[in-house]
């Protein structure tokens, strides 16, 4: 079998020879486990294969496999739930040719546009672009990431058909302008076709879908982009102890999380993982990928030492440890877990996915861009605050979502310059959303709160009493001593969030005794004002009113979800950033005194020494949010 080659387009020098290629990080040492076939764009290759090849030809099916075929009725007599719990149990994956009609049977009950290509137009599309040559020399499509074609158990013939398929694709989707995921795609799928032409029209299935409860396939670099910040936002959520050991290190971020889907499609999973997740992965659509992948970087994270520094490159020491899983996990072990996992649901994915892509525009990446010609990551090298080191910034901004992230950090307030009084803070940060607040006692501890709403919302409670406001996004942290971060703890209880979902709901009012007034509720938005979901609402409740700040009482345990719901508020005497049983941060008037304490909604310990006096106070916005 051939080792793993890197497939880029080649480059030639002033002498006129190719360089060198290189993996991922740039050493030229092969790390991909999955054999590829490497062509360059001067590269003579087979054209006729196996176009008219079909494997069941030749004999009775129900006779040769009687056990199968009676599997298979069940499936054609099975419903789209039916056929979901029989993927994740491998039902069809113990015969070749069954798991082969069974794809038959999932792919052409999707729901897709109505003209769609199909046999005749693969046969008029390869006799144009290759007509009776045996050997071709077309380059591979500018939608392939460097190139790679995945050979899994295919034969040169084989890949030479992915290849044929691959450029028939691009002939009939031009729109298509980066797809790195589709060689890995067909590659499977044609593992199971009886010819190339079925294959084909397979895979243009999935790329012409518009079930508008499903996605396949990204289909440009704006979309396949969104997806891998989409799938930060969920490792910084359900992967908190990979995700801080990525965040620490020195190494690019942006390009580890890059890599995500690939982890399972392409240069990660060997085959046998690979063909399980893509039963389930036709029937369910993205969101499957996103829980693999979710569960993969979990169990990376356990097989780390507790000490991580000698790994020199994450990126490639996890793509390392995925294709070596079968040491570590079994298919069915891997998809249990996967399964397990209490996600957002696709409509709050959706949402996220969304927001994401609108970050992604503002940042000036069109729809038809090809490739990435703009910097994405966040560079603080740069990066000068009273409060913090550059490492902890980076630390602070992987934890905040990723379409925020996108963006530079500004300094809006600082106690060293603006003074302290709370007057010249709120003049400062209204009109930014979010912000950042970062805070040093003089006993060197360092901790804040990533606050997701203007605070200008505080003037919307009519002058009776503070009143919390927020989104669910908000949290507090500490980063001196320690690095922690404490987030909405209703996202760690499903049946309180879905209650209070339901109780939030723009068209009910909360119980009179925890709110005297309700002001409108506050959507979330990107650094553009996008809206976002209406399920992250939440209802302000009224504080004691003004007066100097009281000092902590007992923490009593809640008597409704509601409380677990307060996340900041303001007025002339004081802030506050988590309530419920206590309050996470309370700083006066005169940013010199504050309190931390336990809360209810971040269910957070003290972020500090209880009492505190303040040693420097700092409130960042977001470059492209002002």
């Amino acid at each position: 079998m051939l080792s793993w080659l890197q497939f880029r387009r080649p480059r030639t020098n002033s002498s006129g020879k190719k360089p060198p290629s290189k993996d991922l990080d740039g050493s030229g040492k092969n790390v991909l486990n999955i054999p590829i076939l490497t062509i360059s764009e001067s590269d003579n290759w087979e054209v006729s294969s196996s176009s008219t090849m079909k494997y069941w030809q030749f004999v009775d099916w129900e006779k040769m496999e009687p056990k199968s075929a009676l599997n298979y009725q069940k499936i054609l007599q099975s419903d789209c739930k039916q056929l979901k719990s029989m993927a994740r149990a491998g039902f069809w994956s113990t015969s070749h040719t069954l798991r082969a009609k069974a794809y038959h049977h999932i792919i052409h009950g999707i729901s897709c546009r109505s003209v769609t290509p199909d046999r005749e137009i693969y046969q008029q599309l390869s006799e144009k672009l290759f007509g009776k040559k045996k050997t071709s020399t077309h380059p591979f499509p500018e939608y392939m990431e460097n190139g790679a074609i995945p050979m899994y158990c295919l034969s040169k013939t084989g890949v030479n058909s992915v290849r044929k398929i691959l450029l028939c694709i691009a002939a009939h989707f031009p729109d298509i302008t980066h797809c790195p995921v589709l060689p890995a795609l067909v590659s499977l799928l044609l593992h199971f076709s009886e010819d190339e032409a079925e294959c084909f029209h397979n895979v243009c299935r999935l790329i012409a879908y518009n079930d508008p409860d499903k996605r396949y396939i990204d289909q440009t670099f704006l979309a396949h982009r969104a997806s891998c910040m989409t799938f930060r936002d969920l490792a910084n959520k359900y992967c908190h102890g990979a995700h801080k050991l990525i965040a620490t290190s020195n190494q690019s971020l942006f390009d580890i999380y890059s890599d995500w889907i690939m982890w399972i499609f392409g240069a990660g999973l060997p085959f046998e993982y690979a063909i399980r997740v893509l039963d389930v992965f036709l029937l369910e659509g993205y969101k499957v990928l996103y829980r693999v992948a979710l569960v993969l970087l979990s169990l990376y994270k356990g097989s780390v030492p507790s000490t991580p520094s000698h790994i020199a490159n994450i990126r490639q020491d996890i793509m390392s440890f995925v294709g070596n899983i079968s040491c570590h996990i079994t298919v069915d072990k891997l998809l249990e877990k996967a399964f397990s996992i209490r996600l957002f649901s696709r409509k709050e994915i959706n949402l996220l996915l969304s927001a994401n892509m609108s970050a992604l525009l503002q940042k000036g990446i069109s729809i038809h861009q090809k490739r990435m010609s703009v910097h994405l990551a966040v560079d603080l090298d740069n990066f000068s605050s009273s409060i913090v080191t550059g490492q902890e910034m980076r630390m602070v901004w992987s934890w905040i979502p990723e379409r925020f992230a996108l963006f530079q950090p500004i300094m809006l307030f600082t106690t060293s310059e603006h003074g302290r009084s709370l007057t010249s803070f709120y003049s400062q940060v209204e009109g930014s959303e979010p912000t950042v607040l970062l805070l040093k006692t003089e006993d060197e501890e360092v901790c804040g709160a990533f606050l997701s709403s203007d605070w200008s919302e505080r003037n919307k409670g009519g002058g009776k009493g503070l009143s919390f406001f927020g989104t669910g996004e908000c949290f507090v942290f500490t980063l001196c001593p320690e690095m922690e971060r404490y987030e909405w703890a209703i996202l760690h209880q499903p049946k309180i969030a879905k209650e209070t979902h339901i109780h939030s709901s723009p068209h009910l009012k909360p119980p009179p005794a925890l709110a005297t007034e309700v002001p409108p509720p506050v959507t979330l938005a990107g650094p553009g004002g996008t809206p976002q979901d209406p399920s992250y609402l939440t209802v302000p409740f009224s504080v004691p009113s003004e007066g100097p700040p009281p000092e902590p009482a007992p923490r009593k345990p809640p008597k409704h979800p509601f409380p677990a719901s307060m996340f900041m508020a303001g007025g002339t005497e004081r802030i506050i950033i988590g309530g419920g049983g206590g309050q996470a941060l309370c700083i006066a008037a005169d940013l010199l005194n504050g309190w931390t304490e336990h809360c209810d909604t971040f269910q957070n310990p003290p972020l500090c020494r209880d009492s505190f006096r303040i040693q420097c106070l700092e409130a960042w916005g977001i470059q492209n949010s002002l």
